[in-house]
């Protein structure tokens, strides 16, 4: 009897307590949220106490235990990069992922820089290449030696400063930054073109401009060469941040989008690695500077953003130590002709098996001619370039 007057007395109490507060019905069925629970919690007990009869795994996956973990954990990079790769691949992800439209300005320019121990031999044949398009191009001279003198105004007043370059050294790289740095503080230029004071066009302005602003890669030569001239320079203390296996070779005279420009300014860390260990003599091999870091610099952070082949012809038939120079004689309409019709990439490698590798020089998916430059070219070349100009440059 005394316990159902409590419990009218409770219910009594209850009566003046306000009412309970209205609440939305849940989102989502607690069976789901169940569910999710003891899922969780199977997953992070298997992860724990893996099976270990077989039949237990292959209840869980048709690959056996080993295929669960792996299938669980994310893939675990080939190494830990280290603090400085970290940093400095997150800038060139920035830089190549900005959404910016592929030409910033109303009349984009394109940058020949020269780079050239004095005089430019061949100044009075691109004074003929530049005529009639102002405003469409920059010019850059990088003179190492001595200061140039100039016959033509488009090279009037465009020396930069400059060091002593010498070859096969990193000074060679470091002539390469200095005329990119001057010429990327112009924000019309669009693509940056290095050629040497034995240099030549082939086409004329209009194709050439055309060739380069209208593409979204930039022409850097990069191939993988095992044999001694290649893989045999790479030095064991560019790791952990440079292997082996991204080791890459190719020629220096490269044109690059203003992207690859500004990513090549930006980088010290693997630009400090061919600095201090890829110089002639070092180890016993004859690491070439200006020919591996920018080849394996873009392989490894944008392989998909250059074509692999350089824009600029040079003829290595000879096996030399440096490739054929083109003499007055040399010079005939079929030579140039021949050299622009080339529309394979070639590689050989330096091993005893010479492994050629070939592929198509392919201009936003189409395959075109490779070559919109040449070298080398004697100044005694000069007159009968400047005489037949306008027959091999006509498209």
């Amino acid at each position: 009897m005394k316990t159902a007057q409590a419990w009218r007395l409770g219910m009594g109490d209850m009566q003046i307590l306000p009412g309970p507060r209205h609440r939305p019905p849940m989102k989502r069925p607690m069976w789901i949220i169940v569910l999710v629970s003891m899922v969780s919690v199977f997953l992070i007990c298997a992860y724990i106490y893996p099976p270990q009869s077989s039949a237990a795994c292959y209840m869980l996956s048709s690959r056996g235990c080993k295929a669960i973990i792996s299938d669980w954990l994310p893939p675990a990079p080939t190494r830990e990069y280290t603090d400085e790769e970290i940093a400095s691949r997150a800038v060139f992800r920035e830089i190549l992922n900005a959404h910016l439209p592929p030409v910033q300005s109303e009349n984009p320019k394109i940058a020949f820089m020269f780079l050239t121990p004095s005089s430019l031999p061949f100044e009075k044949l691109w004074d003929k290449f530049f005529q009639g398009h102002d405003g469409k191009f920059s010019v850059y001279v990088h003179a190492s030696k001595d200061k140039p003198m100039h016959f033509s105004h488009h090279f009037a007043n465009r020396d930069i400063r400059s060091d002593q370059v010498v070859w096969g050294k990193i000074s060679m790289v470091d002539a390469e930054k200095r005329l990119l740095a001057n010429a990327l503080q112009d924000p019309s230029n669009q693509h940056f073109v290095l050629l040497s004071e034995s240099c030549i066009p082939l086409y004329n302005f209009d194709y050439i401009y055309d060739y380069l602003i209208n593409t979204n890669i930039s022409f850097v030569d990069a191939f993988e060469d095992p044999g001694p001239h290649g893989n045999g320079r790479y030095s064991e203390h560019m790791l952990p941040e440079i292997e082996k296996k991204d080791f890459r070779k190719g020629a220096q005279w490269f044109t690059l989008k203003r992207q690859h420009a500004v990513i090549v300014l930006a980088d010290n860390l693997y630009y400090s690695k061919f600095r201090e260990y890829c110089k002639p003599g070092l180890e016993g091999h004859n690491c070439i500077a200006d020919e591996h870091y920018l080849p394996t610099f873009f392989n490894l952070v944008d392989p998909g953003g250059i074509a692999n082949w350089s824009v600029t012809h040079v003829d290595w038939s000879e096996r030399k130590w440096h490739p054929k120079s083109y003499k007055a004689q040399d010079i005939t309409y079929e030579l140039l002709k021949n050299i622009t019709s080339v529309d394979v990439s070639v590689h050989v490698t330096s091993d005893d098996k010479k492994l050629v590798q070939k592929w198509p020089c392919l201009w936003n998916g189409m395959q075109r001619p490779c070559y919109l430059f040449a070298r080398k070219f004697l100044p005694e070349s000069l007159d009968n370039l400047l005489h037949d100009f306008a027959n091999y440059t006509t498209i």
